[in-house]
């Protein structure tokens, strides 16, 4: 029988509650096809800065570094909010992405046709969106020196710094051209090259990279058109590719168009095996969402989603992970909603009826 161990780190708020219902779909995975997951548990977050002191232990990056996969809940809430802390619950994801080498994040953002009806957004404006967003994860504002705060003659003073290497710009341009030539065949490079010089060698890189690539339709975006042009026209776009925290922003809009941040998956990759696979870190983009944690209302369709992206993109389990998301669209074709997607007369459901439903989907 196929053995694969998993690191799970539920963290904080509604992590718990939507990491229970994707082991609940791993549950039915192993009984339909036979495989076992190995899972060793990880405190992170602000759970593991209440009983370690810090927000990522050692020992917790050592089983990462053991496992094929991480399934990460979210972390961080209100008890850990203080901008003056040092030790914060975001350090767990910063902390687990770099040890790991986790460069690339992957946000597929699909309009399931069901939810057309759901968006802010006018459903002329979502029909066919179907785009991936690949956010560069180790460098650039989050990691760059000095960072740093102080206090002079003339008050207080913060920098952070943007710093971006032709190693770090290269290989995360390569992870979006290399999506593109699997899918439509465009690229669109988000930057600010009209101000930024980390953006301006950005776009060099690009260009560069792209005579490796001729069958790739290359665009440069400026990342304030691009925010726009995602809420316009966001069936133009393919695969997005950029830095750190463009992408951050720019996938939390692009959420809108699905209709909650509580259906979109997302991957966090690194170098990957000859047969395309390599450990990851897998998770909702929602967040802990500490206002609804404990009540079973929270959306737990993007970490089933994220539990589907593991199947293909660590284990190279393919026909499971399209059985996951075929199960998905089934259950919300029968009309199946969690509060955050309900609209008329849907069957609105809880998060651990969501869970289970999709489970009996899996195995059906």
């Amino acid at each position: 029988m196929p053995s694969y161990p998993v690191l799970l780190a539920s963290g904080d708020g509604i992590g718990p509650e939507v990491l229970e219902e994707g082991l609940k779909v791993l549950n039915a995975v192993e009984r339909r096809y036979g495989y076992e997951f190995q899972y060793e548990n990880g405190v992170v977050g602000g759970a593991a800065i209440d009983q370690y002191g810090i927000a990522l232990q050692d020992e917790t990056l050592e089983a990462a570094a053991r496992s094929r996969a991480v399934l990460f809940g979210a972390v961080g809430g209100p008890k850990w909010d203080d901008p003056q802390a040092s030790i914060r619950p975001e350090q767990a994801i910063l902390g687990l992405r770099k040890g790991l080498g986790l460069f690339a994040n992957i946000r597929p953002v699909r309009v399931n046709p069901l939810l057309l009806g759901d968006s802010a957004i006018k459903r002329e404006v979502l029909e066919g969106v179907d785009m991936i967003v690949v956010r560069e994860l180790t460098g650039g504002i989050y990691f760059g020196k000095p960072q740093k705060r102080w206090v002079n003659s003339r008050g207080r003073q913060a920098v952070d710094t943007m710093r971006y290497s032709e190693r770090e710009i290269e290989r995360i341009l390569r992870t979006g051209f290399e999506l593109a030539r699997g899918r439509r065949h465009k690229l669109t490079s988000v930057d600010k090259a009209n101000v930024l010089d980390t953006s301006r060698l950005w776009r060099e890189i690009a260009v560069e990279l792209s005579e490796e690539y001729p069958d790739v339709e290359l665009e440069h975006v400026l990342v304030d058109a691009c925010s726009m042009h995602l809420i316009t026209h966001p069936d133009t776009f393919d695969v997005i590719v950029t830095g750190n925290m463009f992408g951050d922003i720019l996938t939390d809009e692009a959420s809108v168009l699905a209709g909650s941040m509580g259906m979109l998956p997302s991957a966090s990759l690194g170098r990957r095996r000859r047969n395309g696979t390599g450990i990851g870190m897998y998770e909702p983009i929602h967040g802990s969402a500490p206002d609804i944690a404990g009540k079973g209302i929270a959306n737990p369709i993007a970490m089933i989603l994220s539990v589907a992206l593991m199947l293909r993109h660590s284990l190279a389990l393919e026909e499971a992970a399209v059985a996951v998301e075929q199960a998905v669209d089934d259950v919300l074709s029968e009309g199946y909603r969690t509060v955050d997607i309900q609209a008329g007369d849907g069957r609105i459901v809880d998060t651990a009826r969501m869970g289970t439903l999709v489970a009996e989907h899996v195995l059906a």
